[in-house]
């Protein structure tokens, strides 16, 4: 006997991205994976890599209380958001940028 063989449904990647990101997400996405430089803010990166509160509180090891605070602060120590990018995968590198040249900080 043999066995039948599933048929896997096939989506078009149009179809999935419209509807599971809004075109400002979109937009993100594609500007992001040409390596381009995003201004956003924190709550932005989040949900651009999909990511809940609750779930980047567990990654972060803090509370979702504490991670709803650390998005709405408009002031925050280098070692917090160290541990939020981290938390997405990510690392952070902190910049000096002057009118001609970029300096990266090191040791901060």
């Amino acid at each position: 006997m043999q066995k039948a063989k599933k048929k896997m449904k096939l989506h078009r990647w149009q179809d999935v991205k419209n509807r599971h990101l809004d075109p400002a997400r979109q937009k993100a996405s594609r500007r992001w994976a040409e390596g381009e430089t995003l201004g956003m803010n924190l709550r932005a990166l989040r949900e651009l890599t999909g990511k809940t509160q609750t779930e980047m509180a567990e990654l972060a090891e803090m509370t979702q209380g504490e991670l709803s605070k650390t998005e709405r602060r408009e002031d925050h120590l280098l070692s917090t958001l160290r541990r939020y990018v981290k938390a997405l995968g990510g690392k952070l590198e902190v910049l000096a940028i002057f009118d001609d040249k970029q300096i990266r900080l090191k040791g901060v």
